[in-house]
């Protein structure tokens, strides 16, 4: 599994300067467990702003692993010379889950080694009626997009994630997550909570924020913001159900995005790779996979620095609040947007 091996090389060229905790995934067939790598730098204060970035939650979608670690590795190269990196690490928390399912990466699925789909585990049900299949079911482990037994525990990978953003992006002032994945479309898209449902989620302005300033920097980005309700409802989405608690604790801003990286274009530039799972969701031209990496770093970047600079650009007056909010509305929610 090249992913693990180059997160454990990353790890060790950071040294000293990362935090790491393992954790163990849910046990293979032989029973053997894979771990789960967590790499923490920066500010540790609960007080400082966070980014999570997170990759690999489904198996089969490596190329979201693989640019969370390219961007993890270029923050330790640049540690080394980047004078700014290390003002800006003083001033933010940032957290990496690069796979977040690792047996399922071994095993070439969508789901963990229990065949539990990780996007579908979380204690969240959409009030009304999702896509057959795909908006999540219980019907069996042999058919994708499992939820899991209703009632258990979730899987150890969601574990795992939840524990995370628990302890390290929730409860501060400001938190990001970005969460990479591929297979949607042909259009980089940036999706942000309600998976489960069409309402406008209660952060909608800080949200539109946040774009608007993405696209003041990177006024030539090709990536489409949008709610994901925009495209399909699903059950048991972790991010809804970690955003529902964040506003339960009334505590700071959290900001889940999913980075759903068009895998379209790369099927339609190379249609041999409808003849691979493996291709349906990856690039598996050297090339293309390198153009990929280099075109999602500036993204991660951003987040780091949007973080660290939340107080500059987060509208907090309620004149600011309700323009975004307005905006937002116009722009998403309005009668024959998407779905609407």
């Amino acid at each position: 599994m090249p992913e693990l091996d180059d997160l454990e090389r990353a790890i060790a060229l950071g040294g000293a300067r990362l935090e790491v905790i393992t954790e163990p995934s849910s046990a293979q067939a032989d029973g053997s467990r894979l771990p789960i790598h967590t790499v923490l730098l920066g500010n540790p204060s609960r007080d400082a702003p966070a980014v999570g970035f997170f990759g690999g939650v489904h198996g089969l979608e490596r190329i979201g692993s693989q640019v969370v670690i390219a961007y993890l590795h270029s923050l330790l190269m640049r540690l080394r010379w980047d004078a700014t990196l290390h003002h800006l690490l003083e001033q933010v928390r940032l957290v990496f889950m690069p796979i977040v399912n690792p047996g399922g990466m071994l095993r070439h699925t969508r789901a963990n080694p229990n065949g539990v789909d990780l996007m579908r585990n979380a204690p969240v049900d959409a009030p009304g009626p999702v896509p057959f299949l795909v908006g999540g079911q219980r019907l069996s482990a042999g058919l994708p997009w499992y939820r899991g037994v209703r009632g258990a525990p979730m899987e150890a990978e969601s574990a795992a994630l939840c524990r995370l953003v628990t302890q390290e992006l929730q409860g501060r002032p400001f938190s990001l997550v970005l969460d990479c994945h591929s297979g949607f479309g042909l259009r980089d898209r940036l999706w942000f909570p309600y998976a489960h449902r069409r309402n406008p989620m209660p952060h909608l302005a800080e949200l539109h924020a946040l774009q608007e300033v993405f696209h003041q920097s990177h006024p030539h980005h090709a990536y489409m913001f949008e709610p994901q309700s925009l495209q399909y409802l699903a059950h048991g989405d972790l991010w809804d159900h970690l955003y529902l608690q964040a506003c339960a604790g009334q505590q700071g801003v959290f900001l889940p995005l999913t980075l759903e990286m068009g895998s379209w274009l790369w099927v339609k530039k190379n249609p041999r790779q409808l003849f691979s799972r493996r291709g349906i969701f990856n690039p598996l031209i050297a090339h293309r996979q390198q153009r990929v990496l280099r075109r999602h770093l500036p993204l991660l970047d951003f987040a780091a620095r949007a973080a660290a600079g939340w107080q500059r650009w987060l509208p907090v007056e309620p004149r600011q609040v309700q323009a975004h909010r307005d905006a937002a509305l116009s722009r998403w929610y309005a009668p024959g947007v998407g779905m609407f």
